[in-house]
């Protein structure tokens, strides 16, 4: 298809080699779009953006525009885009809010249509974004984790590797690896389809699970919790990343139901 010659590409915009561009879609230099990327008809592409190869920008979306942030004074920041990244339609991307900063997608992610990513947010690898869902300001997103439709993450928090929010949840707290949150930063369970899609084997998986009782099953200090997980459970190393990811988190950790015969028994 080449570029519509109704697009408005700006100067300083670099395309490389394949890029096509639909009717309407703007991009403002400078940016670079990867090799064989999709703009279609009536995306918007801000200054400082890059996307990579193989990507998709879908109808109507915006990726680089300026933050919702009153702090904002027109500095220059950035938007990154890895390889093979699809974002659908209506999609809101905006770049980085302090000078020098950056919005960052990884590689493999899909970004499902209305879902928005504030400033200084960071995607890993393979994440997915389900419609309406809104990802608020330097919300960090680890590898292959999962955000449901209308979900909501309040700025700083953290998702871990492999985590899910179902439907409609909301978090001000850190979401820990591996797990499925709902409701309010509420975890429930493993996300044992998703390790299993992800290739960990039983022998990984029953770790985690003791690991999971013991962290998220009962009303207790968690740090008694920690130290006892550390005693009685095999230290693999997806159960070392699970406690560090706990220890490490400034904004404090999305809990369990508690009680035995909760949903989230495992």
């Amino acid at each position: 298809m080449g570029v519509d010659p109704s697009a408005c590409i700006g100067p300083g915009v670099e395309l490389a080699e394949g890029v096509e561009v639909g009717p309407g879609a703007i991009i403002e230099g400078p940016s670079r779009i990867g090799a064989g990327t999709r703009i279609l008809a009536h995306a918007y592409i801000g200054p400082y953006t890059t996307i990579g190869a193989r990507c998709q920008v879908g109808f109507g979306a915006v990726v680089g525009h300026e933050p919702q942030d009153y702090a904002f004074r027109g500095e220059e920041s950035y938007t990154v885009i890895g390889d093979d990244t699809i974002i659908r339609e209506y999609v809101t991307i905006h770049r980085g809010t302090k000078p020098g900063s950056a919005t960052r997608v990884g590689n493999r992610c899909f970004l499902m249509a209305t879902s928005h990513l504030a400033h200084n947010a960071r995607l890993g690898d393979e994440v997915i974004v389900v419609n309406g869902a809104l990802v608020g300001g330097y919300v960090e997103v680890a590898d292959r984790a999962y955000i449901s439709g209308l979900c909501v993450i309040h700025q700083f928090c953290r998702v871990g590797t492999l985590a899910l929010m179902r439907g409609g949840s909301r978090t001000s707290r850190d979401v820990p690896p591996y797990c499925i949150m709902d409701g309010v930063h509420t975890v429930r369970t493993l996300n044992l389809v998703g390790l299993r899609r992800a290739g960990f084997t039983p022998e990984q998986i029953k770790p985690l699970r003791q690991a999971f009782r013991i962290l998220f099953l009962r009303r207790r200090n968690m740090r008694e919790a920690l130290r006892e997980v550390e005693q009685e459970v095999p230290l693999t190393p997806e159960v070392a990343h699970l406690l560090d990811f706990i220890r490490t988190s400034r904004r404090g950790v999305a809990m369990g139901p508690g009680g035995p015969g909760s949903e989230g028994e495992v």
